[in-house]
């Protein structure tokens, strides 16, 4: 028989932390803090379970369960000493989600269950408050209407401001309980008009809120975060029912969201917001801007450090010990009911790729976890939020506004006021998503668009929340940002802002610019250099890098690149100063003139490889000879086609005739790679002479020694390997001979195609090492172009055809599999052999862990991926060894 509900509370726990599986997150904290003995408002959990059963049943609940509910409220009550539903002494209820990984703000939830008129009435006599009850009320209306009724909540809201208007309220203690008696019975009536029925039955009440919560579970909102998240759609969520606790009694009682240390920065120090006289939607929906739990400046005094003293010092303390039972920064939710302090949730907390390097690596020095613990702690991908650029403040700016800096980052675009312009706009500008304050809906919005700006809201609100979890820049309570989205502009005093015009917001301060500013790249703090180091520690698997500009060397050499594992000579050929002459190279009539082009193009190769190399400083290189087909280099304008004819004193005609002859169906799968160097050998014999002449000039000039190594690309036949490899070291013993010295190299082959990966074992004979080019590879194993995916990929990633893309992750199975079969071949004839990949793969952490599992020596990846792929290469080690 299926076990349906937990208990929690003041008596223990009947789970654990361990239990995320069966209680969802949020239940396994609670049932862990009962059994902490910290103080938590009594309740149960509703297993994941239900949520699938509900999915599996025509949304349905089990037979039992309704017998299980009951007899759980019963026990609440028996604990608590209410009744839920009675008019004296009355057991209002939470209900919330909780999945096994935490989706803040995606789903659903409902307060103050079991609320009506009688019950209203009792609250307002037992407390004395008749406020309170009134507005805990029409909170409940508002919720239960929306998420069980399925009222539009504009409806309550447009009631709510209108009311509001009439009676010149402009702020929240200018409430009275007039207007809110007017504003609940507006309330029931805009139920009543939608659904037509009564709905003052407590345990009606439950059981549509519980069918709700799990209907909350495939909101597109939440569909999509999971997808964002990698988030799978099974796992389902459980439901968190707890007894009521009431921040809105009045100012001795609040509510806020707490973090352990600085969910932006890692600094250890308590970080988050509270507010007096409200319920814990009010911080989290960003509908106010709330007050600091603490604060560095003596002229703030209404933190909560200040203004309940006895409260935070309580709270400090169940920071600590929560934080050092997990070993990890907690997220925690807590209410004050007339001075009394509740912790409702705690979870291990969601922040930015500074805060979590940091943490780590504090945690480390603190003897608190190990270095292995902290690299693994370490999200690989969100370090691209660490590698973009910030705002250069050596300049004099001057910023418009200023707001919360709620995650860090700067970021430029255009201005957009709705979810639905932000992906619109976003095929073809950056944008800003300007919100009075966002809500789960908007997720879509915020995951397209450059940078979040919202005019109310904390740093603990959902838009900073989000943000935060998505790497994106985020400016929260901007109050001087007077938004008008009929008329699509925003006001900061004097100054309009209109919708598409271009702003800069500042994440990490706070601040907003009109216009576009300078922005720097950014510098590893010294946490980040740190975490980095002991990755390299721990990783046998070595990373390298795409990289033949000054720049791309010059950056891998900065994120700590081994070698270059791949330099593409053609790159250097698409220069101005070089494109004539290759072109006039190509379209050469005879070898003479081919050959008249080649020398003239020598010395700049001679002077491209010379500034790379020195770079590189006697790190190896890894140099793939020319790979892609001559059509690429040729001109397609017909003023680019007569001025080729005019330099190479050729009639038009002919010089169109050449290019006709050149023409390929299938480009990619034509006259590329080695069959360039078998076609032209003049070519790799330039690249060839032009690469050992800038080694022996660097050895003679600047004692530079270089760690050559030479790849011919697209080989698919060991005959064609051999032909080539016998131009290579003629070239290489003229040169010797010509300079009376001996150049060391090592030379390698590309296995990019399936032939080629299935004849490994020949192939390995010929050569010292094996580099996977796994886009190619993966296009000519599915005989898919990846450049002409996106008109069907969708369809298939959405029919799941395909779970996942199979050019931004490796396709273990197919791709994979044949990199394995190489791999075995090769080291069975030449056991030497070196195995390294190149393609986009070695750059993302799944595929870097299936490389280091099969034995590859190294990856290289393009710049920006370097310090990614340290730590996914650390953590596959990690991993392994358990």
């Amino acid at each position: 028989m299926n076990k349906w509900i937990y208990y929690f509370g003041t008596n223990g726990g009947e789970g654990n932390a361990q239990m995320k599986e069966v209680l969802g997150s949020k239940g396994a904290g609670l049932a862990e803090m009962s059994n902490l003995n910290l103080p938590i408002p009594d309740g149960f959990t509703i297993t994941t379970g239900l949520c699938n059963y509900f999915y599996k049943n025509n949304y349905s609940l089990p037979e039992n369960f309704n017998n299980d509910l009951v007899i759980a409220i019963k026990n609440l009550e028996n604990s608590t000493g209410k009744v839920f539903g009675d008019h004296k002494n009355p057991l209002l209820l939470s209900v919330r989600s909780g999945s096994r990984a935490s989706m803040p703000g995606m789903m659903d939830t409902i307060l103050n269950l079991g609320y009506n008129d009688q019950v209203c009435d009792a609250l307002s006599n037992i407390t004395g408050n008749e406020i309170f009850a009134l507005d805990s009320y029409r909170r409940f209306l508002e919720m239960y209407g929306s998420t069980a009724l399925s009222v539009s909540n504009g409806l309550f809201k447009n009631a709510f401001e209108m009311h509001k208007s009439k009676c010149n309220i402009y702020q929240e203690n200018e409430i009275t309980g007039d207007f809110l008696r007017i504003i609940v019975e507006e309330f029931k009536k805009i139920i009543f008009n939608h659904c037509g029925e009564s709905f003052f039955d407590p345990y009606t009440q439950l059981e549509e809120s519980i069918k709700a919560v799990l209907k909350s579970w495939t909101s597109d909102r939440a569909i999509t975060y999971r997808k964002l998240h990698n988030i799978p759609n099974d796992w389902g969520t459980a439901i968190n029912i707890q007894s009521m606790v009431f921040g809105n009694q009045g100012s001795n009682s609040a509510t806020g969201v707490v973090f352990s240390r600085c969910p932006a920065t890692g600094e250890n120090k308590l970080f988050g917001e509270y507010l007096v006289n409200a319920q814990g939607e009010d911080v989290v929906s960003g509908t106010r801007t709330p007050s600091p739990i603490m604060s560095d400046k003596p002229d703030i005094d209404y933190s909560m450090q200040v203004v309940m003293p006895q409260i935070f010092e309580q709270l400090q303390g169940i920071c600590k010990k929560l934080e050092l039972h997990y070993l990890d920064v907690q997220d925690i939710e807590f209410t004050v009911q007339n001075g009394v302090l509740y912790i409702l949730q705690t979870r291990a907390a969601k922040r930015t790729a500074l805060a979590s390097i940091k943490i780590a690596t504090d945690m480390v020095q603190e003897g608190l976890i190990t270095k292995q613990q902290a690299i693994m702690r370490v999200d690989p991908e969100s370090l691209t939020q660490l590698l973009h650029t910030a705002i250069d403040y050596s300049n004099t700016l001057s910023p418009i506004a200023k707001g919360l800096p709620a995650s860090p980052g700067a970021a430029t675009g255009i201005v957009v006021f709705s979810p639905y312009d932000a992906e619109k706009m976003s095929h073809h500008h950056k944008v800003i998503l300007v919100r009075h304050d966002t809500s789960p809906e908007d997720i879509n919005g915020m995951y397209v668009s450059a940078g979040i700006l919202t005019a109310r809201g904390g740093m603990t609100s959902h838009a900073a929340v989000v943000a935060r979890g998505l790497g994106k820049p985020c400016v929260c309570g901007a109050s001087d940002v007077v938004i008008d989205e009929k008329k699509q502009l925003f006001k900061i005093g004097e100054t309009i802002i209109n919708y598409g015009d271009l702003i800069t917001i500042d994440g990490g301060t706070g601040k907003i610019f009109l216009g576009e500013v300078p922005l720097i790249q950014p510098s590893f703090t010294k946490e980040f250099q740190t975490i980095l180091d002991w990755a390299d520690e721990f990783a046998t698997l070595k990373v390298r890098a795409n990289a033949e500009t000054i720049l791309d060397a010059s950056v891998s050499m900065k994120f700590g690149a081994c070698g270059i594992g791949l330099c593409r000579t053609e790159h250097m050929f698409f220069d101005p100063d070089k494109i004539p002459l290759v072109r006039e190279m190509i379209i050469a009539p005879d070898i003479e003139r081919r050959k008249h082009a080649i020398n003239k193009l020598l010395p700049l190769q001679i002077r491209d490889f010379k500034a790379l190399f020195r770079i590189m400083h006697s790190k190896a290189i890894n140099i793939r000879l020319l790979d892609p087909p001559l059509h690429e280099f040729l001109p397609t304008t017909e003023i680019d086609k007569k001025n080729l004819a005019d330099v190479m004193n050729l009639p038009l005609a002919v010089v169109e005739q050449r290019l006709h002859a050149l023409y390929e169906v299938n480009p990619m799968l034509g006259h590329r790679g080695c069959r360039l160097g078998i076609s032209y050998p003049e070519i790799y014999q330039m690249q060839i002479m032009a690469i050992l002449t800038a080694i022996r000039e660097l050895q003679i000039e600047e004692n530079i020694n270089t760690i050559l190594e030479l790849m011919i690309p697209l080989i698919s036949d060991v005959n064609e390997l051999k032909i080539l490899k016998t131009h290579i070291q003629d070239v290489i013993t003229n040169m010797e001979d010509t300079n009376k010295c001996k150049f060391d190299f090592t030379l390698g082959t590309m296995i990019e195609l399936p032939r080629a990966a299935l004849k490994a074992g020949e192939i390995a004979k010929q050569v010292d090492y094996f580099s996977f080019g796994t886009n190619d590879l993966t296009q000519t194993t599915y005989g898919i172009s990846r450049d002409d995916v996106a008109s069907f990929f969708p369809d298939y990633l959405e029919k799941k055809i395909f779970a996942f893309d199979p050019f931004s992750k490796l396709d273990k199975e197919g791709v994979g599999e044949l990199i394995e079969i190489a791999i075995k071949r090769g080291l069975k004839n030449n056991p030497t052999l070196k195995l390294g990949v190149c393609g986009e793969h070695a750059g993302n952490p799944d595929s870097i862990e299936f490389f280091h599992k099969i034995g590859l020596h190294y990856i290289s990846c393009s710049p920006y991926r370097i310090p990614i792929a340290r730590i996914a290469a650390a953590q596959a080690e990690i991993k392994r060894c358990g």
